[in-house]
């Protein structure tokens, strides 16, 4: 089953052809990086307008990489409704609402989140039930997988996502755009411990693999004197290194605190932020018998995560009536200890 992938949640728009949720034959993002980059952070109408100029481009560069008569070769379309940005997100599902009915091909709406989680799955044999982590510009989240569609909530963030800590850093200090990239490059140049920033402690029962990184930004904007190890020069390098030590070990120990609660000692990274070197160097040293993190493309928002989950969302029926709308906001997954809800 060929399944046309389409993913324009932000400031990526994607278009990819995935054959049963495994063998890519084409991906394609394009990126708006220089679009932003003089904002510093991703401005929602640059991005959407950005969106309706590339999308049909990528399309049709999509279906002559893939080898395909898009009319005659495509099964499924698969698209992201939720969450992101709502301008964005009304790109791609108009495209694809427009492309369904001009092909006949059923439409799916996908969620970004459970993409993101199954994009380990493309490239490897991981079965549930298995822990993730996905940790992003939008979302933080310590979770347990029991399929494509079943995701349990264990911890997520309390104020700000990983990645968005990292912006909101890199932008405060003039570091660079975007703001992942350029703290992790600074920091391989820096001394991780040349501040003793300190983290979160969210030690109630009910918080247990939650994290917090206002606290962080805090120390890390007003209060780094304080926290600057004796002889300890500072520097860009050092801020940026020694933030990124904590902001990382930060989750990262929480999954670890899951892992060994719960037993499962399968586990799979993703998101944006699993594309970070040092959040990949600690992974390696999680107590566990499997690690899955994508490649780097399939980190990034990507339509190949979305044409893959595509394809269980087909063999489960799962297809979506052409009124379906999109959804700006992460929806109420079940979350342990929690009743149900959020």
């Amino acid at each position: 089953m060929n399944v046309l992938g389409i993913e324009s949640s932000c400031d990526e728009c994607s278009v990819a052809v995935v054959r049963d949720g495994r063998t890519i034959l084409s991906h394609i993002i394009y990126s708006q990086i220089e679009d932003h980059a003089r904002y510093g952070g991703v401005v929602p109408e640059i991005a959407s307008r950005k969106h309706t100029e590339w999308i049909l481009p990528l399309f049709r560069e999509a279906c002559k990489e893939a080898a395909i008569d898009p009319a005659r070769d495509i099964d499924a379309i698969a698209v992201t409704t939720e969450p992101g940005l709502s301008g964005s997100l009304l790109v791609g599902l108009g495209f694809a609402k427009g492309l369904s009915v001009a092909t006949g091909r059923p439409l799916i709406a996908v969620d970004h989140i459970l993409a993101h989680l199954y994009a380990p799955r493309i490239e490897g044999d991981l079965a549930p039930p298995y822990l993730g982590l996905l940790v992003s510009g939008g979302h933080t989240i310590v979770c347990r997988v029991d399929g494509w569609n079943a995701m349990t909530v264990l911890g997520t963030t309390t104020d700000d996502a990983c990645g968005e800590a990292f912006d909101k850093i890199a932008k405060h200090f003039g570091f660079g755009y975007p703001g992942g990239l350029a703290v992790d490059r600074l920091a391989a140049r820096g001394d991780p411990y040349a501040y003793d920033f300190p983290e979160s402690r969210l030690d109630s029962p009910q918080q247990r693999y939650d994290v917090s990184y206002s606290g962080l930004k805090t120390a890390v904007v007003a209060q780094r004197e304080r926290f600057r190890r004796p002889n300890a020069e500072e520097s860009a390098e050092n801020i940026a290194a020694s933030f990124q030590r904590v902001a990382i070990d930060t989750v990262m120990r929480r999954l670890q605190r899951a892992i060994s609660d719960t037993g499962i000692r399968r586990v799979a990274i993703a998101g944006g932020v699993a594309a970070n070197s040092y959040l990949r160097k600690r992974a390696g040293e999680l107590t566990v018998d499997e690690l899955h993190i994508p490649s780097m493309e399939l980190c990034t928002d990507n339509a190949a995560m979305i044409a893959g989950i595509g394809f269980e969302y087909a063999n489960a029926g799962r297809f979506a009536e052409l009124d379906v709308p999109v959804n700006a906001r992460v929806r109420g997954y079940r979350r342990v200890g929690r009743g149900g809800g959020w």
